[in-house]
Order: structure tokens, then sequence, then C-alpha cells
């Protein structure tokens, strides 16, 4: 019995999530890699999975990759926060006023379905092809995920708690920094993590529009050349780069949720 307990425990570990985390990958690799070579398809078309690898390491002993990584995380960074910034303010603001609502919502909602796409064009003929255009299209992605849950959060915060604060005499600043922020950090998280994979997304789209840097530039650069292997790079770049960020807020919540007692999921008995 003990032994059984020892092993679900571990089993349950960080290590034990990785693991099954990776099983899924794994095999689509080992697929990948042996339907390639026993199909013989083309390296153009779709390269091996070893292939992908060897190039990956050219481009590092190169140093071509880490410039390139920089350029690109600088500007996601700087976008997010800039975007996600405004996006929790105007998400706050709009959520404590039903005015505010009324003249902002409606506007803000529009603008939120327009496609990144369509608006990147628009970007480069106002703000040119430098670095302002870029950094916000990615904030303009990276706004509206905060913005939304942030104004859901704070509408969506129990009413019998406004009673206690008007019991304790709370203040309206004290009202909004230990009663509704806290309440509504469950979706301000949420809308953190979506705002960092839409600034993502802005990011992929600003660098493939037009840039001469960038993770977005190693791909267009590869495809006019036929380098399929290269462009699989840089996706890789960019899936793993979205899954680390998204990792790092699941670590953020799980720190500072940790009194929400939620349901996770059965185990498999």
């Amino acid at each position: 019995m003990a032994s059984k307990q020892r092993k679900r425990i571990s089993f349950n570990s960080t290590t034990g999530v990785m693991f099954r985390g990776l099983v899924l990958p794994i095999f689509v690799l080992v697929i990948w890699q042996l339907s390639v070579s026993l199909l013989h398809v083309p390296n153009t078309v779709l390269p091996a999975p070893s292939h992908i690898l060897a190039s990956l390491q050219e481009l590092i002993a190169s140093g071509e990759l880490f410039g390139h990584l920089k350029i690109s995380v600088t500007r996601a960074l700087i976008g997010f926060l800039l975007g996600a910034s405004l996006g929790l303010l105007f998400g706050t603001v709009t959520g404590l006023s039903n005015k505010t609502e009324q003249f902002l919502d409606p506007s803000l909602q529009m603008l939120r379905t327009v496609p990144h796409l369509a608006l990147a064009p628009l970007f480069i003929l106002w703000f040119g092809l430098g670095e302002l255009s870029k950094i916000l299209l990615i904030a303009l992605g990276a706004f509206f995920p905060l913005y939304v849950n942030t104004l859901l959060g704070i509408r969506g915060v129990d009413k019998k708690l406004f009673d206690v604060a008007r019991i304790l005499e709370f203040s309206r600043w004290q009202q909004v920094t230990k009663l509704i922020l806290p309440a509504s950090l469950p979706n301000i998280l949420l809308g953190v993590r979506l705002s960092l994979g839409a600034a993502w997304l802005g990011l992929v789209v600003s660098e493939l529009m037009g840039a001469s840097e960038g993770i977005g530039y190693l791909i267009m650069d590869a495809r006019q050349f036929t380098r399929t292997e290269v462009v699989f790079v840089g996706i890789i770049i960019f899936a793993l780069g979205g899954k680390l960020a998204d990792s790092l807020v699941r670590v953020l919540e799980s720190r500072l949720l940790k009194w929400r007692d939620s349901y996770r999921g059965k185990d498999a008995t």
C-alpha cells in the first residue's frame, strides 16, 4: 500500500507531469521521422526532424539564432507590457463605471474583431517599417484579452463583498485595491495568459509583414531560399516561446491563487 502511494506521488510530481506532457510530442516526432524516411519525402516539402535539428544546431553555432531571438523577445515584451498595462487600466475603469462602459466598450468591441492581418498594412503606412509599427501591433493584440477579462472579473465580484466593505467603511481606493482587484484576480491572470499568446501572434504577423531582423524575418528569408528546415526551426521557436510564457503565468497563478479551491480534474484509478 505504501509503495503504491509512493509511486502515485512520484507520478504526480513535477517530473511526472513533464513526462506525460512529452509523450505526445515524442510520439509525433518518431512517426514523422519514420514516415519521411520510408516514403522518401523531399526535404524541401517536409524535412525530417533530424534535418531540422541539424539546422537548429547550425543556427546556434553561428550565433544567428540568438541574434534574431533577442530582437523578437524584446519586441514581444515591450508590446505586451504596453498593451497589457492599457488593457488592465481600461478594463478596471470600464468595470467600475457603467457610463464609461457605455461610451467605450462598443467601440473597443468592434475594434477587437478586426484581424491583425487587416490592420498590419495600415500600421506600416502610418508608422513605417520600423520598430514602432511592430510594437504597436503587438500591443494592440495584447490589449483586448486583458481588457475583456478584467472587465468580466470586476463585474463578477460578489455584491455581498461590497456590503461588507460599506460596513468596514472602505474608501473607494480601498475597495478597488483590497476587494475588487483581488476578487477578480483569477480573471485578470487568465487575461494575462491570453494577452501573452496574442502578443506572440502579433509578433509573428508584424515580423512576417516587414522586418529585417527577428524570428519572423528568419522564416521569410528561409522561405525565399526554399530552406524548409529553417522555416520549421522558426515555427518551433515560436511554439516553445509561447509555451514558456504560458507556463510562467501558470506558475504565477498557482502562487497567487492558493486560496482558490477549484476542481483540478480526476485522475484515472
